[in-house]
């Protein structure tokens, strides 16, 4: 059987200041002719379809435009990420299984497998985990409020529940333990430790996994081939120079796989300059990237006047401007992350020292990181 893996699409975001819908439209074309051309049996998605919980229309469209003609040729099978609304993206959802659309949104359906049967009559079990939240999940999944604890109840579930002698495939959204993160990804953390160990998934002949954007194996030296699809798309620059990739599989019926990546295209790539700006304007080495997407690191001792401006003159795509003069200690520039991408409960924390002078109370930390939950959930909007 033959499966492609993909995930954290983030429809509807933008990189920096500028919308990518275009060029997640073109990914999305480039998807649906490579599920063609492979005879590709299922398309796996590992959660954050959206960039958020309440998408634009624009997005919406674009995600049933792809669904409608995926399912022409495929089965797929879809969880939300802790950038979407589980109600939202779970709407409809056993409508949608009669045209071979499985969105699988609550913990409910932890022990209904999706069962996929390939072309020549062989058959896999897909079984869904979307991105739990403990604050929330915990008590429905008799475990502690950790990341690790109510994975760990979700996989026991499920291995309870597989009897059949087919290979078991786990689609789950989640941060395990020695995957590379990018500083687009937003933090998972409220309170305690983010990330589980991979050996949580023993028994599963495939973990297609989403959340971290960068494309990579985790935990080679467990006996568990588990992969995160990766974005399809740099969505900020730490990201630059990144391979993406969606991944093929063959699966045998004894659970063996085969595994190739099929890059994505990039349709404009992210570079990083550095220099004094009258260098970066005039310097021969930088030819061949005035029209990638560009973040500029002055190196002025002084901070030269309209430099954005005068830079976009050469490089009319330059998105991201940092200064750091000559001598200067990297630990002293302010953090460039967006204040988007960082773990809220802990900008709010911070706020309120800065506001307050004290720390909040554990009593408020907690109220917080409730807040945070429901809102991430899509209980608030």
């Amino acid at each position: 059987m033959r499966l492609l893996h993909t995930s954290d699409w983030h429809l509807g975001r933008s990189l920096i200041s500028v919308p990518l819908i275009d060029e997640q439209r073109f990914f999305l074309h480039w998807l649906v002719d490579q599920v063609r051309a492979h005879e590709v049996d299922a398309v796996l998605i590992s959660g954050d379809v959206y960039d958020r919980a309440v998408p634009s229309v624009e997005a919406i469209a674009l995600l049933e435009w792809a669904l409608v003609q995926l399912s022409k040729t495929a089965s797929i099978v879809l969880i939300p990420g802790n950038h979407d609304s589980p109600t939202r993206l779970g709407f409809a959802g056993p409508l949608l299984e009669a045209a071979r659309v499985h969105m699988r949104a609550d913990v409910g359906d932890l022990e209904r497998p999706v069962v996929l049967t390939g072309k020549h009559g062989e058959q896999c079990a897909v079984y869904c985990i979307p991105f739990l939240e403990p604050t929330l999940q915990a008590e429905r999944l008799q475990s502690e409020r950790t990341h690790e604890a109510v994975l760990s109840a979700a996989m026991t579930l499920i291995r309870s529940a597989h009897t059949a002698e087919m290979p078991m495939v786990v689609l789950s959204h989640a941060f395990i333990t020695g995957g590379f993160s990018s500083d687009s990804e937003r933090d998972v953390r409220v309170g305690g430790i983010p990330d589980a160990p991979i050996a949580l998934f023993e028994g599963a002949s495939y973990v297609a996994l989403g959340h971290l954007h960068r494309p990579q194996q985790v935990g080679a030296d467990s006996g568990v081939i588990a992969r995160y699809a990766g974005s399809p798309l740099a969505y900020s620059f730490s990201e630059e120079g990144q391979q993406k990739s969606v991944t093929l599989i063959d699966l045998e019926p004894s659970g063996d796989s085969t595994i190739e990546l099929l890059a994505t295209p990039q349709p404009r790539p992210l570079t990083t300059i550095r220099g004094e700006l009258a260098e970066l304007l005039s310097s021969g080495q930088y030819e061949g990237v005035e029209q990638h997407w560009i973040r500029a690191i002055l190196t002025d001792p002084r901070r030269p006047e309209n430099p954005m401006d005068r830079l976009r003159q050469r490089f009319p795509h330059a998105l991201q401007l940092e200064f750091a003069p000559d001598g200067l200690v990297p630990g002293q520039l302010p953090s460039t992350t967006p204040i988007s991408l960082q773990d809220p409960a802990a900008v709010t924390c911070q706020f309120i020292e800065y506001v307050t002078g004290t720390q909040p109370s554990a009593q408020e930390v907690t109220l917080i990181q409730d807040a945070v939950s429901r809102v991430r959930t899509g209980l608030v909007d």
